[in-house]
């Protein structure tokens, strides 16, 4: 494989996407730092077919991007690899307001292959290629330049490793069958709407306790208020107000300015300073959450109840045994949620009883739940067994 020099000039990122348009896929990945900024500051890109691999260096001088932007989100015929490549997402829709399509996650497809929900890149690349990666570089501080040789090549070796890795997960998955099985995951992992960032949902990061309309509309209001001063600032949201803060603010609200100065996390100038002042109007301003907005009760699932809770116990229990089973992680086949609704007497709309999730596990999760399956113990193994509805 080719590996460029670190690309700084535009005609050479040109030249490269037009070679790397024809190509069948293309590995992915960035670095960045997010550590004293809202906005994720990228400071590499790194991108392989099976032939060339290049650094790309975002904060050159006069680099237009815009070849390689529109390869990740206007190419619909070359396929994009990442592995765990949510901020990588995040990072590229900041730029552009698109997520790359169509996209492959090494991470995902390692949880239809026995890998776990969540494998790291170093043991994906121990377990595919036998190599243990050297850390060495992986605290480096990427936006310094000039970056040396040792780091630039330590950024690549994530897409040419992948680059090698990709053919053959994607082989296994045919032989076993189970690339359908990663369509779901990935359009979610794709979804723009997860990269979105409305202000107006900040709020539900939050953590607060109890479920008035009035707090948690104060929540809202302040949460907005302090992502809107952490993008004009580009600050990162804690580096404004903390969250034990703003949840302190929202159940205690001050009647006046000057009482902010009591506030426990807040500077005492902003009992008279402008973001003292823009906080105010915004705890003034807030309104009740609306009755659509209200999270859900602690339980969850009002309708589940106590035995109902035992029997979603019961489905997770189900589904631990069917993943080691199939060796398949096992929020691959179902999550939480989806437990609970069918525990809860939920038949619709639930993706556990359609496609292969149904044929893999929800035919058996429905059978448990209406008495035609039970819990076994053959040889010290936990297994299921059919038996007859008692009358």
């Amino acid at each position: 494989m080719h590996v460029h020099p670190l690309i700084t000039d535009s005609a050479t990122l040109a030249n490269l996407c037009a070679r790397l348009a024809d190509a069948p896929f293309v590995c992915v990945d960035t670095e960045f730092m997010r550590e004293n900024t809202y906005w994720p500051e990228l400071c590499l890109i790194q991108i392989a077919d099976t032939e060339e691999a290049a650094a790309i260096d975002p904060k050159a001088p006069g680099l237009d991007m815009k070849p390689l932007l529109d390869l990740l989100t206007e190419n619909d015929e070359v396929l994009k690899v990442f592995h765990a490549g949510g901020q990588d997402l995040e990072i590229i829709y900041n730029l552009t307001g698109k997520t790359p399509y169509p996209l492959f996650d090494t991470q995902v497809a390692a949880m239809a292959l026995g890998q776990g929900e969540q494998i790291g890149y170093s043991n994906l690349v121990d377990s595919w290629l036998g190599i243990q990666i050297d850390k060495g570089a992986r605290f480096t501080d990427w936006s310094r330049r000039p970056l040396d040789d040792r780091q630039v090549d330590y950024a690549i070796g994530d897409v040419t490793h992948l680059s090698k890795i990709f053919p053959r997960m994607l082989e296994r998955l045919k032989k076993t069958g189970r690339g359908a099985w990663l369509d779901q995951e990935m359009e979610r992992l794709g979804d723009p709407a997860n990269y979105a960032n409305d202000p107006d949902l900040a709020w539900k990061r939050v953590r607060i306790s109890g479920r008035r309309a009035d707090v948690l509309g104060r929540l809202k209001a302040i949460a907005k208020w302090r992502e809107l001063e952490a993008r004009s600032k580009d600050l990162p949201r804690g580096r404004i107000v903390k969250d034990e803060t703003i949840a302190d603010l929202a159940g205690h609200p001050p009647k006046r300015q000057a009482d902010l100065a009591k506030v426990r996390g807040l500077s005492t100038t902003w009992a008279s300073n402008d973001i003292g002042k823009r906080l105010m109007t915004a705890i003034e301003g807030a309104a009740p959450l609306s009755t659509e907005e209200m999270p859900p009760r602690d339980d969850r699932k009002p309708g589940l109840g106590k035995e109902g809770a035992l029997v979603a116990d019961l489905l997770k229990l189900l589904l631990k045994i069917r993943a080691r089973d199939i060796d398949v992680a096992p929020r691959l086949l179902a999550r939480g949620e989806e437990l609970e609704a069918l525990a809860a007497g939920q038949r619709g709309d639930l993706a556990i009883l359609g496609g292969w999730r149904f044929d893999q596990f929800g035919r058996d999760a429905l059978d448990l739940v209406e008495g035609r399956l039970a819990f076994a113990v053959s040889g010290g193994k936990l297994t299921m067994t059919r038996t007859e509805r008692l009358a």
